[in-house]
């Protein structure tokens, strides 16, 4: 019977099941994961995967927004222009030359970090020429003033777009009022008066600080051997300079009283975000909290947010939580949207939800059903090369174990009511929260005839 049960993965992609326990209990070997450091310091992961003849790699930078510093949207600004032309070749011959080899490649931009995402055949001509050309954009970007003008009218318009959004008007101002001075505060599509202030020199100089070799990382899966990827990896890293690591980020400020903010918004419901400092990548309490916010408020229509809020009450659509991990404590969130009648009543049984999570913790059914859940879910997790390069990038960027994947099930596993119940305990604290309404006030709604 055991056989039975493993068999029935036999026609799956070997780097979907690798790792995993099947119902017998058998375990499977994850990819190995190879790392190394280039000559001029980028660091590197690298994941063998013969069976498609396609190669993905990221390079990764230290240079999200966070490192905007005093011109919001710098850090955006810059990478968005990367492909828009480089070395002296236009955006429009950059495009017709990747799409002659055959090759996908994007940029973007985070929080934390920036970088560039490229995919193509494993042909070493092909991806030669892919990577001479990425080398060439990540290294020799020409900011044409033309694209710098085009891009500052884009973040203007994307800016003038979130105004009309309670949602984004939401995000951000949680954002700013939870993390207020921190680099975290400042929203990464910058504001309307930094971005008419940057200039095209001022891109270059964040472009020639922060796309370096000693702040990269490059993560490599595919259809490669070991000398293949040392190739590539060096071949992407010495075309950049040798640079230096960016600074370490200072802690977010403690959160030490509750705190409410509501802006008005002509919309028909109201946009509410409770919230507070979470954790960190890598911090000790990551799988008791995750898994903890799966019964609460990560599971969909399954969680017990929404069970309290949609299923018993009927206050909301969708309901939820989830924690955002960052270099330092991202936030800790909880939403909805709700008629405006009904937002003080959503309000209260959000917090009294959370209040009781947090004093009782789970139930023993409720974790097992968990469990159940986010191990035998594992797999999907890992079904393309995509997916494994983007958790190769979590693992590098924010130096986490090389066993992460191999340890993940087991530290899910190994997870009790009491030690779920103490990390809330611990890190979430109902009386601090920072409460944000978007939506009209009680003189601003319609009154009824």
């Amino acid at each position: 019977m055991a056989s039975k049960r493993c068999g029935i993965l036999a026609g799956w992609p070997k780097l979907l099941i690798v790792g995993l326990l099947c119902l017998s209990g058998t375990a499977y070997a994850l990819p190995t994961i190879e790392h190394w450091q280039t000559a001029s310091g980028a660091r590197v992961l690298f994941v063998a995967a013969r069976e498609l003849p396609m190669v993905d790699f990221s390079v990764v930078f230290d240079a999200g927004s966070a490192r905007d510093g005093d011109r919001p949207g710098t850090a955006r600004f810059t990478n968005a222009l990367l492909m828009e032309g480089a070395g002296g070749l236009d955006s429009d011959r950059i495009a017709e030359r990747f799409s002659e080899l055959g090759a996908r490649v994007s940029t973007w931009s985070e929080r934390d970090m920036a970088g560039l995402d490229a995919r193509m055949l494993s042909d070493p001509q092909q991806l030669d020429t892919t990577v001479s050309l990425v080398s060439l954009i990540l290294q020799r970007p020409d900011f044409p003033p033309q694209a710098v003008a085009r891009v500052r009218k884009q973040m203007l318009t994307a800016l003038e777009n979130d105004e009309q959004s309670p949602g984004s008007r939401g995000s951000k101002a949680f954002y700013q009022k939870l993390y207020g001075t921190h680099p975290y505060g400042s929203s990464s599509g910058g504001t309307p008066t930094a971005l008419q202030q940057l200039q095209r020199g001022d891109l270059e100089i964040f472009h020639a600080r922060y796309y370096s070799a000693a702040n990269a990382l490059i993560s490599i899966v595919g259809d490669l051997s070991r000398s293949e990827a040392e190739a590539l990896a060096e071949k992407l890293a010495s075309a950049l300079p040798t640079g230096e690591a960016a600074a370490t980020l200072t802690q977010a400020p403690e959160t030490t009283q509750a705190q409410e903010l509501h802006i008005s918004h002509p919309s028909s419901q109201a946009h509410i975000l409770l919230g507070q400092h979470g954790m960190r990548r890598g911090d000790p309490d990551y799988f008791p909290l995750y898994v903890g916010n799966h019964i609460l408020g990560g599971n969909g229509l399954n969680s017990r947010i929404s069970q309290e809020v949609r299923e018993k009450r009927g206050l909301a659509y969708s309901a939820y939580s989830y924690f955002l991990p960052m270099r330092v404590e991202g936030p800790f969130l909880l939403g909805l949207q709700t008629r405006n009648s009904q937002k003080d009543e959503a309000i209260a049984v959000l917090k009294e939800t959370l209040e009781n999570f947090v004093h009782n913790g789970p139930d023993e059914s409720a974790l097992a059903a968990a469990k159940q859940n986010l191990i035998g879910g594992f797999a999907l997790r890992l079904d393309s090369n995509k997916k494994i390069l983007g958790y190769l990038r979590m693992i590098g960027f924010y130096n986490l174990p090389l066993d992460y994947l191999a340890r993940f099930s087991q530290n899910i596993r190994e997870l009790t009511v009491e030690k779920i119940r103490e990390a809330f305990q611990r890190r979430i604290h109902p009386e601090h929260l920072l409460q944000v309404v978007v939506g009209p006030t009680s003189s601003e709604q319609p009154k009824r005839p």
